[in-house]
């Protein structure tokens, strides 16, 4: 029995696996993913990046009810005493608050004392005051600190460096584990994953704090591993299987990975979703933007990475094991 099957001069089934053409559809895939990059781009620049308190600065003050509050009653004290902008969520349990509080709040409250202690102690006893108002039990100041804006300001430039340092040790690693065009390949999957998801949390105009950035590093992780199986497997082909095109061999490489794709992406999307609905407040931002990482680096992984590499016109002597010196001359008669 053959291992190879053929149907109009295309190879649908190979070492008994159906092998699926997915390179049928990249132009449509290639023109999804441009529109999906520019998109984002255009979504970073014209709403920009809503930083959280980790990178803008401000006050966090840590309350515990005696009575179980209710978040929404206590953003609406908050807003209608003039703390415009306040964040609150749960921290730990249902009676314990964390409230976020930002810089021009913090400005306006404390005028900006001396010392940190100097100027978070009145902005917590205050905060506190308000919402014992509203509590009908005792609210207990539990902790109270202060993010300075400069601070925000150095989190955030290194952030954004560590995530091109990221891409940059990335790109070398492929190019000698593989080849130059693998490098690129890889590279703009990740580019491609990182820009979506920072487009998305620009169009919601979700928090994108420590907590967030963490994930989106996460998913250059994640990307980048499901992008390293599938180039092995591309690379393991084109020295394996004669007499095929490179079109081909990319439809086999992806179609032996599929299954190992898709299990790791459905199960790791069943934890982040627990995550999101059970996980509270506090990691909501993290949850979602894993979720759409690694359903964006799915599909890069499939399309952006292998299309890449047919626009570089990938083959079998970018492949082969370089010929030794002398190997020739002992081949001569």
């Amino acid at each position: 029995m053959s291992e190879t099957k053929v149907d109009n001069g295309k190879i649908t089934e190979y070492m008994g696996k159906r092998v699926y053409d997915f390179m049928r559809w990249r132009k449509i895939a290639g023109i999804v993913s441009v529109v999906l990059v520019l998109s984002s781009i255009a979504a970073l620049a014209m709403n920009g990046l809503k930083f959280g308190l980790d990178f803008t600065g401000g006050t966090q003050v840590e309350v515990g009810y005696e009575v179980t509050p209710f978040i929404s009653d206590v953003r609406d004290q908050l807003d209608a005493a003039g703390y415009d902008g306040a964040t609150v969520v749960n921290f730990g349990s249902e009676k314990d608050l964390l409230i976020k509080l930002p810089p021009e709040v913090t400005e306006e409250e404390t005028q900006i004392s001396a010392t940190d202690q100097e100027t978070t102690t009145p902005i917590g006893d205050k905060v506190v005051a308000l919402l014992r108002e509203g509590s009908e039990g005792d609210v207990e100041l539990r902790r109270v600190e202060m993010v300075g804006p400069q601070v925000g300001a150095e989190l955030r430039d290194d952030g954004g460096l560590g995530m091109m340092l990221a891409l940059f040790m990335v790109m070398i690693y492929v190019a000698l584990r593989f080849q130059y065009k693998f490098s690129f390949g890889a590279v703009a999957a990740l580019g491609h994953d990182v820009i979506i998801v920072l487009g998305f949390f620009a169009v919601m105009g979700l928090d994108f704090d420590l907590t967030v950035l963490a994930a989106v590093l996460a998913v250059i992780g994640y990307s980048l591993n499901d992008t390293i199986v599938v180039s092995d497997r591309i690379r393991e082909n084109f020295r394996k299987v004669r007499k095929a095109e490179s079109e081909e061999i990319i439809n086999i490489s992806i179609s032996q990975t599929l299954g190992r794709t898709f299990m790791t992406s459905f199960t790791t999307l069943l934890v982040l979703w627990a995550l999101q609905f059970f996980g509270g407040e506090l990691i909501h931002n993290f949850s979602l933007a894993l979720i759409v990482g690694v359903v964006v680096g799915t599909y890069s992984s499939v399309y952006v990475a292998a299309n890449v590499l047919m626009a570089l016109n990938i083959n079998k002597e970018d492949l082969m094991p370089p010929v030794k010196e002398g190997a020739e001359l002992e081949e001569m008669p």
